[in-house]
């Protein structure tokens, strides 16, 4: 019951304009002396360890702002490590951060448990920030961990807050799996299409957007492929294949 008075006390400050409704749910849920105006959140992407990607999608006022988004190729990590690629990914965003006398974001997040969530902090210790704001939002039960911190907050799930967080993760989860995806693509068509003498990128390009996948494209009818890329280039893939 008091829950809810307070949601519709936020919703009606929200009318009047004076308070983002969701931010400021989000405030009283993980008790912050201030407004968490700026999250920033962070998510992990590989498929099987390979090609290891991480985002940053940045929310102002309960809103994405994309064009402070940021993508993050994972270079010191080999194989399926997130808690090692989230330490990377932390440290190279902050010490930016740092480098540029830039302040934290209100709010920083990590798309994870209690492991994801010790590895950024232990990176933010070592950079030497204090008095920063961090969670993790582990996806299994939507649990929120707090540092030094076993158990997950208890928030309702109606919370306008945890809904926020939620659409939040989802972002960085969003933008990390397409970004995964064009890197996997890109090395697809490199590795495998351009070493058919003949077939340039353009082509491999032109053949995995019309046919999804390499696999698609071997097995495509000889008549389609002419129609997508003519019947020289048909005649290369096909002898290709037909060696390979």
């Amino acid at each position: 019951a008091i829950l809810q008075l307070k949601e519709i006390q936020l919703q009606k400050m929200k009318n009047l304009g004076n308070v983002s409704y969701s931010v400021s749910a989000l405030q009283r849920d993980l008790r912050l002396k201030t407004l968490p105006r700026k999250i920033e959140c962070f998510d992990i992407s590989n498929l099987q360890g390979t090609d290891t990607v991480a985002s940053m999608v940045v929310f102002e006022d309960g809103k994405p702002k994309k064009s402070l988004y940021r993508k993050f190729i994972i270079k010191t990590v080999e194989g399926p490590d997130d808690f090692s690629s989230m330490r990377e990914v932390i440290e190279r965003r902050y010490t930016r951060l740092k480098e540029e006398a830039k302040p934290l974001p209100d709010l920083i997040m990590v798309d994870g448990g209690k492991g994801q969530l010790s590895s950024a902090v232990e990176i933010l210790d070592n950079l030497g920030f204090t008095n920063y704001n961090i969670i993790g939002l582990a996806k299994r039960l939507e649990e929120v961990f707090l540092p030094n911190n076993s158990d997950p907050e208890l928030i309702p799930k109606t919370s306008s807050g945890l809904k926020l967080l939620q659409q939040v993760r989802d972002e960085a989860h969003r933008f990390a799996i397409t970004f995964h995806r064009a890197r996997r693509s890109k090395r697809t068509i490199k590795s495998v299409l351009t070493d058919i003498k003949g077939i340039g990128p353009s082509i491999a390009k032109k053949l995995l957007e019309t046919f999804g996948s390499v696999d698609s494209i071997q097995n495509a009818a000889s008549d389609d492929l002419v129609k997508v890329i003519g019947k020289k280039k048909t005649e290369l893939l096909l002898q290709y294949f037909k060696n390979k």
